[in-house]
């Protein structure tokens, strides 16, 4: 639920990240909380632990707690309490509108015997335990969160958060904590379908321009050059520590790097063997070199470190200043990209051998993998449930998917390579026979999901990467307009639910908007019509209520068929 205090117009057309904001706010933050029980569900038994502090340029502010209930963290339990520039109490989005309450703390299952009934569920190997208030439904179930590795039919490198009852024993839920470019649905489709990926990799890269070594002392930057599969001839800032010895390590973007797993399942990235090279020159543009799949893993994730600093003051993916890592090689025959919580990094497979056949670190792959470590920094979307398969369900896991994709065009516009040059289409390097995997424009022109255009009822438990569609084709409904256009090369024709043309306001400012309302308004449990309304609300904050704006944002949601008058009951 959005707070509905209306903050104080700003005319500033960029949203900053974050301003350093000191203990006062977030004392003022926890007071308010409490004072406000009715509205925040906060109540004597909980503690807050901040998460994420915001202050905007007009003044506003925002925190983000996680909840424990008697010192049990509480799943669901998240709250973003906003403030004005007074430190007076505007508002609260919650995940969940009901109060915790759990008859006792006390479980009767050990920590070893849930982590013994995870295990067994998923055929994994259990490792962390954690007591925890399970607060998604009802009013609270007292239960164990394991993390879970391994398991029959998961692929490589696969983990999960498995939610077992401490009292009976019951599995509650299972949901990966990778989030996996390509779903086990899409596999057993693609599969079923006979198609194989036929990637086209880049035109033969050009001689690249000279290296230019670093001069005095050592480690110190220097100016290299890569030879990539998919964007052709890139630069490359990288690391010097010797005359003649270089890292692919970028020290002016927070020391993001690309590492080697040497096709093995590796846990975390320090585990990775660096990749060095003697002239700075690195990769030949094909996969029979290794660093070749480094190089468009490097420039993918400093791209995408670029495209967050310079577009919205975010500096890093978790904005503490740290540059993304990746470990490219990832298993044994992995046709995927995943971007990992558990090693905070991107993992790159080099294909199965069957359906893709080749590494997985085209551009937008990587914007829209990081993505999620930016969503799960702030928001954290969680699904509403995962089938036996690994597929996810639920409004919540689509908007994870359609922001990720919807900053993952992002990444190829700030980019705008002319090897790869920036569309709203997402995956069309991969090879696929319908030549994209899903678009923004007209959702429901990727075949292989099901991608849907608008919102039914059906949203509710759709799988998320047929149900992104929604909010991806009202942010290019924002963005473009409807009807035909031509944008970059790529011809789009956008229809509406209502029949009603919308006229785009830009993509800037339609970015601006849906990048504050995630880190502002949205919390675990968002769904479509609260994305809208976190939408209108960051509309309002930058350009006012009574904007074009704000009156388009209401017009795009409309135009998919997500509207004041159909917004379901609150939840309870």
């Amino acid at each position: 639920m959005v707070g509905t205090a209306a903050a104080a117009p700003s005319p500033a057309a960029r949203t900053t990240a974050s301003a350093p904001a000191g203990a006062d706010v977030v004392k003022a933050a926890r007071a308010a909380a409490l004072a406000h029980a009715k509205d925040t569900g906060v109540g004597s038994s909980d503690t807050l632990k901040v998460r994420d502090t915001l202050v905007d340029p007009e003044g506003k502010r925002h925190v983000r707690f996680e909840r424990s209930h008697q010192g049990v963290a509480v799943i669901g339990g998240d709250l973003v309490v906003h403030l004005d520039a007074e430190n007076t109490y505007l508002g609260v989005t919650r995940a969940i509108g009901h109060q915790v309450t759990v008859p006792t703390v006390t479980p009767k299952l050990t920590a070893g015997q849930a982590a013994d009934k995870a295990a067994e569920s998923t055929k994994g190997t259990a490792n962390k335990t954690q007591l925890v208030v399970d607060a998604r439904t009802g009013d609270g179930v007292l239960a164990y969160q394991v993390t879970v590795t391994g398991g029959a039919g998961t692929e490589t490198g696969a983990a999960h958060s498995v939610v077992v009852d401490a009292t009976s024993g019951k599995v509650i839920s299972s949901t990966p904590l990778s989030d996996a470019f390509i779903s086990p649905k899409l596999k057993s489709t693609l599969r079923g379908l006979g198609q194989t990926a036929a990637p086209g990799t880049a035109a033969k890269p050009g001689t690249p321009a000279p290296a230019k070594p670093a001069t005095g002392s050592f480690p110190a930057p220097a100016n290299g050059t890569g030879a990539s599969i998919f964007a052709g001839g890139v630069p490359l800032i990288t690391t010097q520590t010797a005359k003649s010895t270089f890292v692919l390590k970028d020290p002016s973007r927070g020391n993001g790097e690309t590492r080697n797993a040497g096709r093995q399942e590796l846990e975390t990235f320090a585990s990775g063997k660096q990749f060095t090279d003697a002239d700075n020159k690195w990769g030949n543009g094909t996969s029979k070199d290794a660093a070749s799949a480094a190089v468009d893993a490097q420039y993918g994730i400093t791209s995408t470190f670029d495209y967050y600093k310079k577009t919205f003051g975010r500096n890093g993916i978790a904005n503490d200043g740290v540059g993304p890592h990746a470990l490219v090689h990832f298993g044994n025959n992995v046709g995927n990209a995943f971007w990992s919580p558990d090693c905070a990094c991107m993992l790159y497979g080099d294909g199965d051998g069957e359906t893709f056949k080749q590494p997985l670190v085209a551009l937008d792959v990587t914007g829209h993998e990081l993505s999620h470590g930016v969503i799960e920094a702030t928001a954290n979307f969680q699904p509403t449930r995962v089938d036996g398969q690994g597929n996810q369900y639920g409004e919540a896991g689509s908007l994870n998917e359609s922001l990720a994709d919807i900053f993952g065009t992002g990444v190829e516009f700030g980019t705008n390579n002319a090897v790869n040059p920036p569309n709203y289409l997402l995956g069309e390097k991969l090879g696929l026979e319908q030549k994209f995997l899903r678009r923004l424009d007209k959702p429901s022109l990727d075949k292989l999901e099901g991608t849907v255009d608008y919102w039914d009822e059906g949203s509710y438990d759709r799988e998320v990467h047929a149900g992104s569609g929604v909010s991806s084709h009202a942010f290019y409904l924002l963005a473009e307009g409807s009807g035909r256009k031509t944008v970059g090369g790529v011809t789009y024709d956008s229809p509406t639910h209502d029949g009603q043309s919308v006229t785009g306001i830009g993509r800037a400012k339609a970015e601006q908007i849906f990048y504050r309302a995630l880190t502002r308004y949205m919390v675990s449990t968002t769904d479509f019509h609260e994305a809208r309304t976190a939408t209108l609300q960051a509309a309002a904050d930058v350009y006012g209520a009574g904007s074009t704006e704000y009156k388009t944002v209401d017009a795009a949601w409309a135009a998919v068929n997500v509207t004041q008058a159909n917004t379901p009951a609150p939840k309870g």
